[in-house]
């Protein structure tokens, strides 16, 4: 099809034409994802193409380990980044052994080792 046929068209007849061209680029655009899927699915196994990405795997919850003093409900793992709370007080002289969640009495022993 030439420009000069688009141009001689009506508006019904390129709404009709747009409208096909429309469904038609949506079947083949389909079909190409499905054997690109296919393709994706024998080349990395069955379990890579869930979504495209595998999914990460699941870790179990971890009990916080520091507690903000001021603000109890505010908890830190340890693990990732450190929450503001804990940087800040950690730069005006505080130590994180201060914010132990738990900690030990002063006089008792430490954690006992076991035997070989």
């Amino acid at each position: 099809m030439r420009g000069n046929d688009l141009k001689s068209m009506s508006i019904d007849e390129l709404w009709n034409l747009h409208e096909e061209v429309t469904v038609e680029l949506a079947q083949k655009l389909q079909s190409e994802k499905t054997g690109l899927e296919q393709r994706l699915r024998q080349i990395g196994g069955a379990d890579n193409v869930s979504g495209l990405y595998r999914s990460r795997r699941s870790y179990p919850p971890v009990p916080p380990k520091y507690r903000n003093p001021t603000n109890p409900m505010q908890t830190w793992s340890g693990r990732g980044k450190q929450p503001r709370w804990l940087t800040a007080a950690l730069k005006t002289g505080h130590k994180i052994e201060e914010f132990v969640i738990g900690k030990p009495d002063a006089g008792g022993e430490g954690p006992r080792r076991r035997r070989a």
